[in-house]
């Protein structure tokens, strides 16, 4: 894997064919610092979007991009930093691009999302046969197959060369005991070398579940820098065998890391997650 820094250069979403991750911003819900994690994957011809918080679309146009420019997307939680910026996203490509964006997606998920964040800023711009907006006509969707014979409930689904896996995480509520019990989140594995947990509280099974099924390159892990609420602490993560610390990058994190920048390169961590910079898996 190699590290590429923008350099105020604008973000390109075709490359040579190489997996490239570009984290649109690394911080928390509540960043002031940073943008909030998102994450653009670029493959090729195939650019995916994870996740579309409230800064997303701002943080974009800073690398030189528009959200009508993102053709696909994935949205693995319904908090503002993750959803806060797609009901832009639909409204621009509706009436501005006049295109859809494709949207990888469960049957679950879609009635969650649409019902409980989206249906009041787009449903009722228009009526068509008398009826308002659904979320299909916003979106071309792409329902992902699940898979069996995995640690977890896990969903499958391939854009172009660009293979994605969601698995289910254990992030809300706080009480929660496992990922069954959890609200419905997910996180990524992508062409089964990179995981993104997106949001979710310290789970080591998670962890040693996928790193024994696929001896993962590289791991981007949710972080917070104390324990407690919906999310890893780094001293949660502490816990982990030294072998897989090495391959995770912390992310999400507050707006204070420079407190605790070499506590976790002690701990054995890759380190942290750095916004506007490529990071490239041939």
């Amino acid at each position: 894997m190699r590290i590429v820094k923008l350099k105020g250069k604008k973000a390109s979403l075709t490359n040579k064919g190489e997996l490239s991750l570009l984290f649109v911003g690394v911080g928390s819900a509540f960043t002031k610092r940073q943008y909030q994690t998102n994450l653009l994957i670029i493959k090729g011809d195939t650019n995916l979007l994870v996740d579309c918080g409230t800064r997303c679309p701002h943080a974009l146009y800073e690398l030189g991009l528009s959200v009508t420019d993102i053709d696909n997307l994935v949205i693995t939680h319904s908090h503002a930093d993750h959803v806060g910026g797609l009901e832009e996203v639909a409204l621009m490509n509706r009436y501005v691009a006049g295109k859809k964006t494709s949207i990888i997606i469960t049957k679950e998920y879609q009635d969650m999302l649409w019902k409980n964040s989206l249906v009041g800023g787009c449903s009722f711009n228009e009526r068509k046969d008398n009826k308002f907006l659904k979320f299909e006509d916003f979106w071309d969707v792409i329902r992902p197959e699940k898979l069996k014979d995995y640690p977890r409930e896990t969903f499958e689904a391939r854009i172009g060369s660009l293979d994605i896996k969601l698995f289910r995480t254990k992030h809300i509520p706080d009480n929660s005991t496992d990922w069954k019990d959890s609200v419905t989140s997910y996180g990524i594995i992508i062409d089964d070398k990179v995981m993104f947990t997106s949001d979710t509280r310290f789970d080591e099974e998670l962890v040693l579940s996928f790193e024994k099924m696929f001896n993962l390159r590289s791991i981007f892990h949710d972080c917070q820098f104390f324990t407690g609420g919906v999310h890893a602490s780094f001293e949660e993560l502490n816990q982990l065998p030294a072998d897989i610390k090495k391959k995770i990058y912390l992310v999400h994190y507050g707006d204070n890391w420079e407190k605790f920048e070499k506590t976790i390169e002690n701990y054995g961590f890759m380190g942290l997650g750095k916004q506007s910079q490529y990071y490239i898996f041939n």
